[in-house]
């Protein structure tokens, strides 16, 4: 989970019972297809030189990885580890951005609809590098990737074209995508929204999108190689709009949070209707 995901869902853990519990569910689903809309970016604009024979190799090896799990069904983790570590190597040689390796491995691993089947790989490795990754991985790589430098003058960038989009994009960019997407698919008839869920939750949930750190500054770091002054007011402004993005998601959902009646409690209703 990045870093910003943990973000969002801490600031509706704050409001605790004032949001309804899909709220949650709808935040976590859509900050986790963010990162991996992000990551798609990354492979397919960020990559500058391309070897076929070593990304068909990658492919290949995924398609290895996946026929274990869904025709197979090989519960080993070691094969999907060792297979993991060679299309790791055959996606950097590519030119993609390795990052995707990791993504696709994730898919490949068998995993459990029940939350706590200590059988299911996906859970053993998630739990082995739960610890590590918390207390290790992710304060290294938030650090590494962040390195702001406060020097006279730093707000003189912030009204910069390059700052003013990323303020767009975060603060009025997300809220109105995520509504405009969430508003097609259900008037499609793709969803519904869960009955305990309005179109002021999305909103908000849209809102607390905008707290998009981690990607962003990975992608500002891949952007503006060699441009150490555009790279830090990026990293400014970036920081700057997730604490308001998610400062104006607590305060909309806080006084239009309100749960509605949800779908459990419509059903009792109806059941006891009809008795």
């Amino acid at each position: 989970m990045a870093t910003d995901i943990a973000f969002a869902l801490g600031v509706l853990a704050l409001l605790s019972q004032r949001v309804p519990a899909s709220l949650k569910v709808f935040l976590t689903a859509l900050a986790v297809m963010d990162d991996l809309g992000a990551i798609l970016v990354i492979a397919i604009f960020y990559t500058a030189k391309l070897s076929l024979i070593y990304l068909i190799g990658a492919v290949a090896v995924f398609g290895v990885l996946v026929t274990l799990n869904r025709c197979l069904r090989i519960m080993s983790l070691v094969p999907y580890l060792l297979g993991g570590a060679l299309m790791w190597f055959l996606m950097l040689k590519s030119g993609v951005h390795a990052t995707i390796a990791g993504v696709l491995l994730a898919f490949a691993i068998p995993f459990s609809a029940k939350q706590d089947d200590e059988t299911s790989p996906s859970h053993r490795l998630e739990h082995f590098l739960h610890k590590p990754v918390t207390f290790l991985i992710l304060p290294i790589f938030a650090l590494a990737n962040t390195g702001i430098i406060l020097a006279a003058g730093w707000s003189q960038h912030l009204t910069t074209a390059n700052s003013l989009g990323i303020v767009a994009g975060l603060i009025v960019g997300k809220p109105l995508g995520i509504m405009l997407f969430t508003f097609v698919a259900v008037a499609i008839g793709f969803c519904r929204l869960p009955l305990d869920l309005n179109w002021r939750h999305i909103f908000g949930a849209g809102l607390l999108g905008g707290i998009g750190f981690t990607m962003s500054i990975f992608i500002t770091n891949l952007a503006f190689v060699g441009n150490a002054e555009t790279i830090n007011a990026s990293k400014i402004t970036i920081l700057l709009s997730s604490l308001t993005a998610g400062t104006i998601g607590f305060l909309w959902l806080k006084l239009f949070g309100k749960a509605m009646p949800s779908d459990a409690d419509t059903e009792t209703m109806d059941f006891q209707v009809d008795e």
